[in-house]
């Protein structure tokens, strides 16, 4: 393995990153977790902001709507501080950690602690480690950063892929900021590239249609999306891979850790658990029938 811990290629690194995304994202549709969030009282469509706010603390709706960037804020002040008020930051912490447990474990089965697992999960945690010396400017991922590992290797893995993701997610966001995109406007972009279901997108981030049409109005008169459809124009995807490029290029670091073998490795044994939680958990990912 390379020891190599100043760069790393960053389409190496975004290979590592996205071939793991799916096993983190499951946390936000596992019915284990969302059955422990109703258990604490909360509004079932508020208690994602507290499950993913909560390693912040019992933070206002202002810093939710900085740090999570592209949810319509009369949503978020509709979910906090309504979901501190239903139950504390840590009962979140642990709601979404026990639910993913019992999620993973059903998914997987006795691969919760294979040797494919505990080694995927070595390499993640690398990685991660190696992100959580580089908290400056990535306030959401600090916060993820200082909270304690888990055990288990299934558990690992998954703590070790949702710290990168943060890692990654306020990279992107600062990037964002910085050539002045709101988080309307890149919520629209995304949508227009047909990764994710628009519907998906209009209904959990809440906007209403007058505001998402105004910012799909405005990408237009840029000449980033079509006229005819919410689809991007050739301007528009060379806009988007510039902007992608530039956030792996943000994200690489952590991943020189690994070097270049273990980026491969990381890729090999846990893209397809990855893969396997993903077609179990997300919508999108369900295999078609």
């Amino acid at each position: 393995m390379s020891t190599d811990t100043h760069a790393t290629d960053p389409a190496l690194a975004r290979k590592a990153w996205a071939s793991l995304e799916n096993y983190h994202s499951g946390a936000y549709f596992a019915p284990e977790v969302q059955k422990n969030y109703e258990e604490l009282g909360a509004h079932p469509r508020h208690s994602y902001f507290g499950g993913r706010a909560a390693p912040m603390g019992a933070v206002p709706a202002e810093v939710v709507i900085a740090t999570f960037h592209n949810f319509c804020p009369d949503l978020v002040r509709q979910a906090v501080p309504a979901v501190w008020e239903a139950a504390s930051p840590e009962d979140y912490l642990r709601a979404r950690l026990d639910g993913m447990d019992a999620a993973l474990r059903r998914v997987l089965g006795d691969r919760v602690d294979s040797p494919e697992m505990r080694r995927a999960a070595e390499l993640a945690r690398t990685a991660a480690e190696a992100a959580c010396e580089r908290v400056d400017g990535r306030p959401l991922f600090s916060a993820y950063a200082a909270l304690p590992w888990p055990g288990e290797p299934h558990l690992v893995l998954w703590h070790a892929q949702t710290l990168l993701r943060e890692f990654r997610g306020d990279g992107h966001i600062a990037l964002l900021v910085a050539q002045g995109t709101s988080g309307l406007e890149a919520l629209v972009a995304h949508a227009a590239t047909g990764n994710i279901p628009v519907k998906f997108l209009t209904m959990s981030r809440a906007w209403p249609e007058e505001e998402w049409d105004a910012a799909a109005e405005r990408l237009r008169d840029k000449g980033l999306v079509r006229k005819d459809e919410l689809a991007l124009t050739d301007k528009g995807a060379e806009h988007r891979a510039e902007l992608e490029a530039a956030t792996d290029r943000l994200s690489a670091a952590p991943y020189a850790a690994l070097g270049d073998e273990g980026c491969e490795e990381l890729v090999r044994l846990g893209g397809p658990l990855a893969k396997e939680v993903g077609e179990a958990l997300l919508p999108w990912a369900k295999p078609k029938r």
